[in-house]
């Protein structure tokens, strides 16, 4: 059981789509990076917000990423997570890293406002895709075509 005084929650958007890393085990480590607003605001009136690196273990007995399979870039979460800190020697340093583990995760959107901003993002990568075939083709068309068996290549020592 966890103690309850050393863990915290926070509201924030996914900076971009969750990573997973399978264990050997065939549990999933997953990180994500939550932006997070600060209580205050500065001189401007801007707020400001800090990007938070967070992880989670989904178990190999889950199937897929579980809850995480449902999370994209730019989707409003809240998560509960307890700070923990890893310990380890590199290079004959002792490393001390504060991780910050995932306990719980709820979605504050509705599904079809995280669908639609997901089916947005493809519809402008695809533009952005047909736009660079668009360029790519002239630039094709223009090269000259090359030929296998030349002056030069008869010349060469090995071929």
């Amino acid at each position: 059981m966890s103690n309850p005084n050393s863990t915290a929650s926070v509201i924030g958007r996914l900076a971009n789509d969750p990573k997973v890393f399978e264990n050997k085990d065939g549990s999933k480590k997953v990180m994500l990076t939550v932006f997070v607003d600060r209580s205050y605001t500065d001189a401007q009136g801007n707020r400001i917000s800090d990007a938070l690196p967070f992880e989670a273990f989904v178990r190999a007995q889950t199937p897929g990423t579980g809850p995480f399979a449902h999370v994209h870039k730019g989707d409003l979460v809240s998560l509960s997570y307890e700070p923990r800190m890893n310990r380890y020697t590199k290079n004959g340093v002792e490393v001390f890293e504060v991780k910050l583990e995932i306990q719980n995760i709820s979605f504050l959107e509705s599904r079809a406002t995280t669908q639609a901003r997901l089916a947005e993002r493809v519809t402008k990568a695809e533009a952005q895709n047909q736009n660079l075939q668009a360029q790519a083709a002239p630039i094709a068309a223009a090269a000259p075509a090359v030929a296998h068996a030349s002056a030069v290549d008869e010349q060469l020592p090995f071929g």
